[in-house]
């Protein structure tokens, strides 16, 4: 296991070591070991971690939200690879949820005719998620 120290891990994730430094405060990260003059130690997890954290702010996720959003992932697997593959689903999800907001008043102007045409179009795994958004946000099925 590759450990590094501060200036390396920033350069690495193109974050500032002031921004380490702030994210070990917050227990956004935490070292994984320290040197024996006391230099604190990042693990290669924590630059992946490090990622994820900077990718959820670039997404507009409060510091208080990824903290919160990481440990509950950090309860299902310390894996880092599952733990990437989870951030991004719940990333996608939001995602999927916001658009799903701003384009159900759009299906509510259109006329039965175009509903069916549009439900016509749709792969039936498409239809499948948009319903189940759509449900999900108090709104009626797309049929």
């Amino acid at each position: 296991m590759r450990l590094y120290k501060i200036g390396e891990l920033a350069r690495l994730s193109e974050v500032s070591p002031r921004t380490i430094d702030y994210y070990t405060k917050l227990g956004l990260i935490e070292p994984e070991s320290r040197s024996e003059t006391n230099y604190r130690l990042y693990s290669d997890e924590t630059l992946a971690r490090l990622k994820r954290i900077e990718h959820m702010k670039r997404e507009k996720y409060t510091l208080e939200e990824i903290k919160a959003s990481l440990s509950r992932i950090n309860k299902v697997s310390r894996d880092e690879i599952v733990t990437d593959k989870l951030t991004s689903l719940q990333l996608l999800l939001n995602q999927l949820e916001k658009e799903a907001k701003e384009v159900g008043p759009l299906l509510e102007k259109l006329k039965p005719s175009q509903m069916k045409n549009l439900h016509k179009m749709l792969t039936p795994p498409a239809a499948a998620c948009i319903e189940a958004l759509l449900l999900l946000l108090g709104k009626g099925p797309l049929s």
